[in-house]
């Protein structure tokens, strides 16, 4: 089934290849799209320069999202449920597309899709690029030309249908989500899923940075923010605690501390990293400063000092013993019995880094409230 259509829209022609079923899906804000794609040249050969398919995932859009090549939702919104068309689109519609594809690309590849993209328009960033990393897409945006593209619908969802990503969020959205999420990731923790209630935490992280975003830095807007972003980072670091994490640890709590050097808590947390990784130094000063800046917290500080004093004396025992023939299972050396020989720590696994704060702005954390206890065990507000 062949049939071309010009659609009310200027240097658009469409060809239906396989009819949809049922009516037009009925859109509104926040309808999203699934579909797979493919972009050709509109050359002689129709050189392909896209396929989702061989990507390995379809592609979805949100409608009212502000999706770089806006032409995309005019599109898909004049097709059916498992309808499969053919779009002729001239260049006015299409030079923006070396971006999205660039994105695509490497969201494909498990890289960041908006690495070295600075905030401003579509447009602007074009321009900032004098490559895109891909020749064919770099000839793309030197030379704007008219483009093909082979779409097959798959489903359109209403919003509520199902659940939005943090981005597609409005600003009401992402405040209502975060002392859910918060709530969420607390009884994940008491239930001693610490690397699902770090999930948790994050997402309100990365909601609540989202919003900063928009307000000018340490202004009321933004502090009222930063207020909530605080303990959301602290119960974060608490589960990192918890899961052997300790680099990560040591990341935010002093990218947290730059900005709150009076927070005890994030002291304490930072404390208790640098003694698993053997740094007694930066131990011992970080608990004393817990203790100048929190009295309450005291008795805790005494009992960390005592383990982590305990810790290094054994270690230094340790390290002067002669290196034994036995060795550590697995160790160069070994000979089958169990090692005596406390070995250093090996380098934590690799771990999901939070995403960075917005330019100018620092770290983020959660609603106000209690916080998990940095005392001895795990407590939830």
């Amino acid at each position: 089934m062949e049939e071309t259509y010009l659609l009310n829209v200027e240097g658009v022609k469409k060809k239906i290849l396989h009819g949809g079923q049922g009516q037009l899906p009925k859109l509104q804000d926040g309808s999203k799209f699934t579909f797979h794609f493919q972009t050709l040249k509109d050359d002689f050969e129709r050189t392909v320069i896209d396929d989702s398919r061989e990507a390995g995932m379809p592609m979805e859009i949100i409608v009212g999202k502000m999706f770089k090549l806006e032409i995309w939702e005019t599109l898909l919104s004049s097709m059916r449920i498992g309808e499969v068309a053919e779009f002729w689109c001239d260049a006015i519609h299409t030079g923006m597309y070396a971006l999205v594809s660039r994105g695509m690309r490497r969201i494909a590849e498990g890289r960041d899709p908006l690495e070295g993209q600075k905030h401003r328009c579509g447009m602007g960033n074009m321009f900032d690029y004098h490559s895109t990393g891909y020749e064919d897409l770099d000839e793309l945006q030197r030379t704007p030309q008219p483009l093909i593209f082979i779409m097959e619908l798959f489903r359109v969802e209403d919003p509520s249908a199902y659940k939005r990503d943090t981005w597609a969020m409005s600003k009401e959205e992402k405040l209502a989500a975060v002392p859910v999420l918060h709530s969420e990731g607390n009884r994940l923790v008491l239930r001693r899923e610490f690397a699902q209630a770090a999930a948790k935490y994050q997402e309100a992280v990365i909601c609540l940075r989202n919003l900063q975003a928009k307000e000018k830095p340490w202004e009321d807007g933004w502090l009222k923010l930063e207020s909530l972003v605080t303990p959301l980072v602290l119960n974060y670091c608490q589960c990192q605690l918890e899961l052997g994490e300790y680099y990560e640890v040591l990341e935010h709590t002093t990218e947290l501390l730059q900005k709150h050097n009076d927070n005890a808590k994030a002291y304490f947390k930072r404390a208790k990293a640098h003694a698993a990784v053997w740094n007694e130094r930066e131990a011992r000063e970080d608990f004393q400063r817990v203790a100048h800046l929190d009295p309450s917290m005291a008795a805790a500080v005494k009992k960390e000092l005592k383990q982590l004093g305990e810790r290094m004396r054994k270690k230094h025992v340790e390290d002067r013993k002669p290196t034994s023939q036995a060795g550590l299972p697995g160790c160069a050396g070994a000979a089958g019995g169990v090692c005596d020989h406390l070995c250093a720590p090996q380098p934590p696994p690799t771990h999901q880094a939070m995403p960075c704060a917005p330019a100018g702005q620092q770290s983020p954390g959660v609603p106000a409230g209690k916080v998990l206890d940095p005392g001895v065990g795990v407590g939830v507000g």
